[in-house]
């Protein structure tokens, strides 16, 4: 099953107050493992960046200013997302924003039907703790080292290795290697063999057994298939 991993930065809390979209980044899935394709676009939000928000993400008024507008990567996020579930922690938020930018543009919006939030799938399994996606990462132990900022794609890069856990799928995975490592282990020519309870028959005959062995004395002194006749 394909899905889409997503998180935003954004200029505030609120797009309903005049926050804005700024960055977007998305990780592609397939049966909960990623195939290595991503959308990732930085957005310019037409406004000011509040102190705030830049002490989280870091990315200042100046270096947005020469970034595109949503109406300009619209069709490209769309077409990226497709009709896949979208992944996504504390989904109403970044959804809320993703929807106003689509409502700006004239475009549907984002139904809940498709959102899975890990968030709530947190709270489900560690009720009575933070969960947070630093937490989450603490313990599933999770390398979220690189993460000194927030930032989009490195976001849903960690997400992705999160919900794998959250869903039990890492474990499953765990298993079919060890069957798999268990089949090749099998074939191996280092095994034991078994053995058999009562033996084959034999399919040569004493007389087939008589000729082979008047052949062999025909090769001279001491030839090597000697070492394979019983009672030589």
């Amino acid at each position: 099953m394909r899905e889409i991993v997503l998180d935003t930065e954004t200029t505030g809390l609120d797009p309903l107050r005049g926050d804005r979209l700024v960055e977007i980044g998305c990780i592609e899935i397939f049966n909960r493992m990623p195939t290595g394709q991503v959308f990732h676009r930085y957005i310019n939000p037409e406004r000011d960046m509040p102190a705030e928000a830049f002490a989280v993400h870091g990315l200042s008024t100046e270096f947005l200013a020469t970034k595109p507008l949503f109406h300009e990567i619209v069709e490209e996020f769309l077409t990226f997302i497709g009709d896949a579930p979208l992944v996504i922690h504390n989904a109403s938020f970044d959804v809320g924003f993703i929807n106003a930018e689509l409502d700006r543009v004239r475009r549907a919006p984002i139904p809940r039907e498709r959102l899975v939030d890990t968030l709530l799938l947190a709270r489900r399994k560690h009720p009575g703790v933070s969960n947070r996606l630093d937490d989450l990462c603490s313990r599933y132990a999770i390398d979220n080292s690189r993460r000194t900022k927030h930032g989009a794609l490195l976001d849903a890069e960690l997400l992705a290795e999160v919900y794998v856990d959250l869903v039990g799928a890492r474990q499953s995975q765990l298993i079919l290697t060890q069957e798999s490592v268990e089949i090749r282990v099998g074939t191996s020519t280092d095994m034991p063999r078994r053995q058999r309870d009562v033996p084959l028959a034999p399919r040569i005959s004493e007389a087939e057994r008589e000729a082979h062995r008047a052949f062999i004395a025909t090769l001279g002194d001491k030839p090597l298939w000697t070492d394979f006749l019983p009672g030589t």
